[in-house]
């Protein structure tokens, strides 16, 4: 896909507010992602939780229902247009595990065949239900379409897969599927990070700035900086300067997109659109000087304050997970 295109992306847009079908975004361009070796899963940085936030999970979520006839958000289906994900380990355990699953056709057999969408097959993401726990992962490809990766599940408790692709069969369309695993043991749900403009994550500052809104493309700006001085030199990851997912609080309904036409920081720019009225978590993963890093927001669309204007407030510490990235 052309890198060098300005979108407006989301999975499994909504039909009745968005008028398009999901797509992948297309991110700045056009970049060449440098070749280097693999590196481990990362995980998100995220604000101090606040006393009074959600804890999330199962419960419930003050999102707006869906106009009558519109299609699902990405990611709350197991199975759209023919294809259905397969997870072949739904129960991991605590800490670091392998996870196996496949894509399955109509039919019941393993697809083998998929489209490059920014430099994979496949993109595979895996989040707590209270959406403190983010892993964007890589995972490796058998002759026989099985994929397997390794992820680290800190905890017990809820846990929802992500795969993100295009079959390369004629007429197939892209998807973002979702299915459910547990890590088992006693589960603790953690509240969810209070909305603030800027979080630290491995001694980089990143501001958010913009708009979320329900039914209505919005800009999204986030700033990087590093002991108070731009970065400007961020380097291309899946052949874009930023990649950013958003989770609805809930139900974890699957927003996402890439940047839109710009250059390599400290500004990264994203257009966008939320499926509903609620609460959102943005996960940006950046990279700078060969490793990948994940700063995490919690914002409100369709509400007062939704997304914290840029203005100059003390960076939140953001607590982050040094186990590094995946990828096949």
């Amino acid at each position: 896909m052309n890198t060098g295109v300005k979108i407006t992306a989301f999975a499994a847009a909504l039909a009745a507010t968005f008028g398009t079908a999901y797509g992948v975004g297309k991110g700045v361009g056009p970049v060449d992602e440098p070749k280097k070796a693999g590196h481990g899963e990362h995980a998100a940085a995220t604000p101090a939780p606040s006393a009074s936030a959600s804890a999330g999970g199962h419960e419930g979520h003050d999102e707006a229902p869906a106009p009558a006839g519109a299609e699902l958000p990405g990611g709350l289906q197991v199975s759209d247009g023919g294809y259905t994900l397969a997870l072949e380990t739904p129960t991991p355990p605590a800490g670091r595990s392998t996870l196996k699953f496949s894509v399955k056709d109509a039919a019941g057999k393993k697809v083998t065949a998929f489209t490059t969408e920014h430099g994979k097959e496949l993109h595979f993401i895996v989040a707590s239900r209270d959406l403190t726990v983010f892993r964007h992962l890589h995972p490796e490809k058998a002759a026989d379409g099985t994929w397997t990766v390794e992820a680290d599940l800190p905890a017990a408790g809820g846990y929802k897969a992500f795969a993100d692709f295009k079959p390369a069969a004629k007429g197939a369309k892209a998807l973002t599927l979702g299915v459910d695993l547990g890590v088992p043991g006693a589960y603790a749900p953690k509240p969810l990070p209070a909305v603030a403009p800027t979080v630290t994550v491995d001694g980089y500052q990143v501001r958010l700035g913009g708009t979320l809104d329900p039914g209505k493309a919005g800009e999204l700006r986030l700033t990087v900086t590093r002991g108070g001085k731009p970065v400007t030199d961020l380097e291309p990851y899946l052949g874009a300067y930023g990649h950013l997912v958003a989770l609805r609080q809930g139900d974890l309904a699957y927003l996402h997109v890439h940047p839109n036409e710009g250059g390599p920081g400290p500004d990264v720019s994203f257009t966008a659109t939320a499926p509903s009225t609620g609460t959102y978590r943005l996960f940006l993963d950046f990279q700078h000087e060969g490793k990948v890093r994940t700063a995490a927001f919690t914002v409100k669309a369709g509400a007062p304050g939704k997304v914290p204007a840029p203005a100059s407030t003390a960076s939140e510490s953001a607590e982050h997970d040094a186990g590094g990235h995946s990828h096949g």
